[in-house]
């Protein structure tokens, strides 16, 4: 039961620095080799799939969208204009569970037609991270404040978005892209 006494946003700030230090700490423990192999199966591929489920595919679907604005050829999986994977190609999947069965179903085919697939998960020995040609494990141990600070998959999300974010700006080093040459590939909204 919340405590109906506190105030003045205490909550919010609490949670604020909690969801900070564990997504800091998560990714402080990523090898840099780790994405530098992940960015080279970027920038290698002909065309680049993202999927995630849920909250997993907003941040896959921000991640796509920066990737294009980069000069990169990117498509999400399950919009209708998506064409094929073929062999050669990347299919980065986050899954915070790795468990999902429309996960699990992309990576049977991913491996299937012969692509590269890159997991960012939190469970490291999940069925989704046995198939990934890269695995990027993102570990969160169990702390007893994590349901009421953290709820659900949130710090997965918010560590999959600050990651994708880092990883942009590794490709746009590679690219020799800057913030005005990807401004000029932003989408035009009406």
């Amino acid at each position: 039961m919340a405590d109906a006494t506190e105030g003045d946003g205490a909550v919010f700030l609490r949670a604020n620095e909690y969801i900070g230090r564990r997504v800091s700490e998560s990714l402080n423990q990523i090898q840099g080799d780790l994405i530098d192999r992940a960015v080279r199966l970027l920038l290698q591929a002909p065309a680049i799939f993202v999927y995630g489920a849920g909250r997993s595919g907003i941040i896959g679907r921000a991640f796509a969208m920066r990737l294009v604005q980069t000069g990169l050829t990117a498509f999400v999986i399950g919009e209708s204009v998506t064409p094929i994977v073929r062999r050669g190609d990347c299919v980065f999947i986050l899954s915070g569970r790795g468990e999902s069965y429309s996960s699990m179903q992309t990576a049977n085919i991913v491996r299937r037609e012969g692509a590269e697939l890159i997991v960012v998960t939190a469970r490291a020995t999940s069925k989704l991270a046995h198939a990934a040609s890269l695995l990027v494990p993102l570990d969160f141990p169990e702390e007893p404040q994590r349901p009421q600070l953290a709820p659900l998959g949130t710090l997965f999300e918010a560590a999959a978005l600050r990651m994708t974010d880092a990883i942009i700006a590794e490709v746009m080093h590679a690219r020799g892209e800057t913030e005005e040459s990807m401004r000029r590939r932003h989408a035009i909204m009406v």
